[in-house]
């Protein structure tokens, strides 16, 4: 299959592209390298992909309309997997429009792409925080999510609502993730894990918000690029929801699917995994709650499984190892 994947220059674009290259599928990579985070290591990632036969990229903005509406004019697209996106809950403190023209104008651009080239599939990611205000446990695909904290949230629930409507238009079979506390190598530095683990190593102090009193359903994210991988093969079909929890619209192939390990853990004991494994103490500096974060998130993952037969299954110490490992190696530390 010919999938066009969205953000491939990006942490979990460009572990799904290599996942798909690896089975035998070709990937046209769209990204805009956009300095939200240092660009070199987006550069030496796409390096990686670049060498591989069957991947193509496209340099562009996601609101560059004109660009992105050529990817389907110039190649015969079977699926496209949209994951990129102006991530992070805090900077959308910062820098609000930014989420306005990637996630919302952006978003609509791959959705007219869609339309107008008839893939098979389209999906795109969506986060745990669409969840928000809601206290109730585990964040199930069923639970009111209307209450979001931050811009960024809204900005990607709104996604799932265009993107139901499309499908209802187009019929166009669509997925849409909800990712849960994705980490793992080749990540985003402005994530915890990275900058929990340059601060340990380099014995400056982290800021630990609420004073630590959170807990994270923390997902590897090869275990999250399985989930994807599985659900690219289940296009959603109108009409056959396939138990009473599917979020299969009554009105269009569409669904939303939570991808979380379904194990909440303590920041605490997410943060003595990186000290174990740096062989080094963090300074710690405990801070109150950050605007808009919530004390917890935990998945049900149960229609993945009945979707897919997967659970994804890494323990967050084999996660939190290998992402120190690969820093090191990395940065020569």
């Amino acid at each position: 299959m010919r999938f066009l994947v969205t953000g491939t220059a990006g942490f979990i674009g460009y572990h799904l592209a290599r996942r798909l290259l690896d089975e035998g599928h070709e990937v046209i990579g769209l990204d805009g390298f956009t300095p939200y985070y240092d660009v070199t290591l987006k550069e030496r990632r796409n390096a990686r992909l670049a060498s591989r036969n069957g991947f193509t990229l496209m340099r562009t903005m996601l609101e560059d309309n004109e660009t992105v509406s050529r990817v389907g004019q110039e190649h015969a697209l079977d699926a496209i997997v949209h994951l990129a996106a102006q991530a992070g809950v805090r900077y959308s403190l910062e820098n609000p429009r930014a989420y306005i023209d990637a996630n919302l104008v952006g978003t609509f651009n791959i959705m007219e792409l869609a339309r107008t080239s008839g893939v098979k599939h389209l999906m795109l990611a969506s986060t745990s925080s669409v969840y928000g205000a809601n206290t109730k446990s585990p964040f199930q695909e069923t639970d009111q999510a209307t209450h979001q904290l931050t811009l960024y949230a809204a900005t990607k629930a709104a996604t799932e609502l265009m993107a139901h409507s499309y499908s209802h238009l187009w019929q166009i079979p669509t997925t849409a993730f909800r990712f849960f506390s994705v980490y793992g190598t080749w990540g985003r530095p402005d994530m915890a894990l990275f900058k929990f683990t340059k601060g340990i190593l380099e014995g400056t102090p982290i800021d630990i918000y609420n004073f630590g009193k959170m807990d994270r359903d923390f997902t590897y994210v090869d275990d999250l690029v399985e989930g994807i991988y599985r659900l690219t093969q289940a296009p959603p079909v109108q009409g056959a929801p396939i138990a009473p929890f599917d979020t299969l619209s009554p009105v269009a192939p569409f669904r939303v699917v939570n991808i979380g390990r379904g194990k909440p853990v303590s920041l605490m004991s997410f943060i003595e995994d990186i000290e174990r494994f740096a062989g080094r103490t963090a300074v710690r500096n405990y801070m109150p709650m950050q605007p808009g974060d919530v004390t917890s998130t935990y998945a049900d993952a149960e229609l993945l499984f009945a979707l897919t037969g997967y659970r994804p299954t890494t323990p967050v110490s084999d996660g939190v190892k290998a992402f120190v490992e690969w820093y090191r190696e990395y940065y020569g530390v």
